[in-house]
C-alpha cells in the first residue's frame, strides 16, 4: 500500500468518525457501545483498505462494514442475556413522554435488521436500492423490513405514550 493510500484512510476516518458514530448510536441505543462499533469497522475498513489495496467507495465500504458489524454482534448469543442484581417488586413509571427516550424505546424492540434498514433509510437518507446493496439484500427485502419495521416503531412508540 502506497503513502498516499494511508494518508486518504486517515483522511476518511479523521472526516466521517462523527457520522459514523451517530449511525452507530442509532443502531445500538447506547453510546458506549456505539463508540466500540465505531472503533472496530474503522479497523476493518483500515485493514480492508490495506489488504485489498485501493477502495473505490470507502464511504460505502464504511457503512456496510458499521452494519455488518452490529449484525454480527447481535448474533452472539452473550448479547441476549440479560444479568439483574436484584428484580424489582414492581415495574418502573413507563409514562415518561421524552420524545428521544420514547423512539430509543421503541427502536430497541426491533431486530437488528429492521434497525439497519431503518437507519440507512431515514437517516442516512439511503434510496432502496443502495440500503440493498449495503446490506446485502434484494430490494423487495428491503421493503418489507421497511415496512415491518416502521409498524413495529409505531406500535412501541404508542405503546410507551399510552
Amino acid at each position: 500500500m502506497r503513502a498516499d493510500d494511508d494518508e486518504a484512510l486517515r483522511a476518511f476516518v479523521e472526516s466521517r468518525r462523527t457520522a459514523l458514530f451517530r449511525s452507530a448510536y442509532l443502531l445500538c441505543g447506547d453510546r458506549h457501545e456505539a463508540e466500540d462499533l465505531v472503533q472496530s469497522a474503522l479497523v476493518k475498513v483500515v485493514l480492508g483498505g490495506r489488504r485489498h489495496g485501493r477502495l473505490d467507495n470507502i464511504e460505502a465500504y464504511a457503512r456496510k462494514t458499521l452494519v455488518n458489524t452490529f449484525i454480527a454482534g447481535r448474533r452472539r448469543f452473550w448479547r441476549r442475556e440479560r444479568a439483574y442484581g436484584e428484580l424489582p417488586d414492581r415495574p418502573g413509571n413507563t409514562a415518561d413522554t421524552d420524545t428521544g427516550l420514547v423512539v430509543r424505546q421503541a427502536l430497541a424492540r426491533l431486530t437488528a435488521r429492521q434497525r439497519a434498514v431503518l437507519v440507512l433509510r431515514y437517516w442516512e437518507d439511503l434510496s432502496v436500492e443502495a440500503t440493498a446493496e449495503a446490506l446485502g439484500m434484494r430490494t423487495n427485502t428491503v421493503k418489507s423490513h421497511t415496512a415491518r419495521g416502521l409498524a413495529a416503531l409505531r406500535a412501541g412508540m404508542a405503546e410507551e405514550l399510552v
